[in-house]
């Protein structure tokens, strides 16, 4: 018997196991994910980006938990000797249009309490000398880190405190008992007085099959990177962003420095036809079923048509990527850049055709389902972990460190 299960092993599955051990270094603590090895999704393909907050809802727990993660995510890496850099980032005005918009992100940034500034453009070609613009908000504390390498440490923290963790080991479904819950998988059974559903692009199949009904499904939007070749990287110094469309959901295409000296440009926002689909061919029938019979997606591409297609085309169109790239950096060309890695969001969309624009953390009997992470969740995922056990009630067999 289990005091706590976890389905999931991303960043976020893994931040809360390992936060649980904190507080109770007497529970038993189990770590369940499908696949071969930790943060295989979500987590292993995103940008690499310690995030600010600067474009999240004050007060929402995007803006809270990444201005804290921000902070936390950097002195979690200092400790463990992970690879990062605090590097800041440019986020660049390209039309007289884009510039009310780009007050407003320097305006909420102010009120999320980010160090930002705002910089002409001859202050933006001081820190990205091949940007083309007319103005920028510099924003400080963003940075770049090895998601991989946090992953792997949480997992190494939690075998540390003794929990146990199982790869290659899905979960099929929950019974509940009089003690807690029953996880049939591949792999036997498992009892758990209590389960935490980290399951990232499938939180929404594992709520329902702990009777919670999110009210939401997740639909997966791949977001497809090219790469600028090696002698092309002078080009980017650290992270450059276009301003966002207020009403999408993405941050539009842009260029990150990785950890090891690589740039990426992207990503796109298209539909993927699979939860796990990472190449424009992955299908599975039964994702695409669902999102199509879905009448709330059906809403949301009526609405952002325009946007959609635009990014289908870029997805199809190395000329219409390339095109977009250079609204950033002119000098970009074609030839400059070759397709790299993509990953999937899994964000989830609301029944009446509205995107979860926040974390969505739900409590179910003796269970709490975390069924939107999306960005900023690697960013956030200490201050999620801990979010996620206070909504835990404290068991009273196990003594608790706040106690202590």
């Amino acid at each position: 018997m289990y005091d706590f299960a976890i389905i999931g092993g991303g960043i976020v599955g893994l931040s809360t196991a390992m936060t649980l051990g904190q507080r109770y270094p007497d529970a038993k603590i189990l770590v369940l994910e499908k696949e071969s090895r930790w943060a295989f999704h979500q987590t292993g393909n995103n940008s690499g980006v310690i995030h600010s907050g600067v474009y999240y809802k004050p007060g929402s727990f995007k803006a809270k938990f990444c201005r804290d993660g921000c902070e936390s995510m950097v002195e979690f890496c200092q400790k463990y000797e992970i690879p990062y850099e605090v590097c800041g980032k440019v986020i660049v005005a390209t039309e007289e249009r884009e510039l009310p918009l780009l007050e407003n992100l320097y305006q909420r940034g102010l009120q999320n309490n980010i160090k930002v500034a705002r910089i002409t453009a001859e202050e933006v070609k001081e820190y990205e000398p091949h940007v083309n613009c007319i103005a920028g908000v510099r924003v400080f504390s963003t940075g770049i880190a090895d998601y991989k390498r946090v992953c792997q440490k949480y997992a190494d923290l939690v075998q540390q405190q003794g929990g146990d963790l199982q790869l290659n080991t899905k979960v099929d479904k929950i019974l509940e008992t009089k003690t807690g819950q029953v996880l049939e998988t591949n792999q036997g059974k498992f009892e758990s007085r209590f389960v935490i559903n980290c399951a990232g692009l499938h939180s929404d199949r594992v709520a329902k099959l702990g009777k919670v009904d999110p009210q939401a499904k997740i639909v997966p939007f791949r977001g497809e990177y090219y790469e600028l070749v090696p002698e092309k990287r002078y080009l980017v110094k650290g992270l450059i962003y276009p301003v966002p469309n207020p009403a999408f959901p993405f941050l539009g295409v842009h260029f990150t420095r990785m950890i090891d000296g690589s740039v990426h440009a992207g990503p796109n926002a298209v539909l993927s036809l699979k939860r796990e689909g990472y190449k424009k061919t992955d299908f599975d029938l039964r994702d695409f079923a669902e999102v199509m019979a879905y009448p709330a997606f059906w809403k949301l591409a009526t609405k952002h048509a325009d946007e959609g297609i635009k990014e289908m085309i870029r997805s199809f169109s190395k000329a219409a990527f390339v095109a977009s790239l250079q609204r950033l950096i002119p000098e970009v060309k074609a030839e400059d850049v070759t397709p790299t890695h993509a990953g999937v969001r899994a964000q989830a969309l609301m029944n009446d055709g509205k995107l979860v624009d926040d974390f969505l953390i739900i409590k179910g009997q003796n269970s709490v389902h975390v069924c939107n992470a999306p960005s900023p969740a690697a960013t956030s995922s200490l201050e999620i972990g801990k979010a996620v056990v206070e909504q835990i009630p404290a068991p009273q067999h196990l003594k608790s460190t706040l106690n202590v």
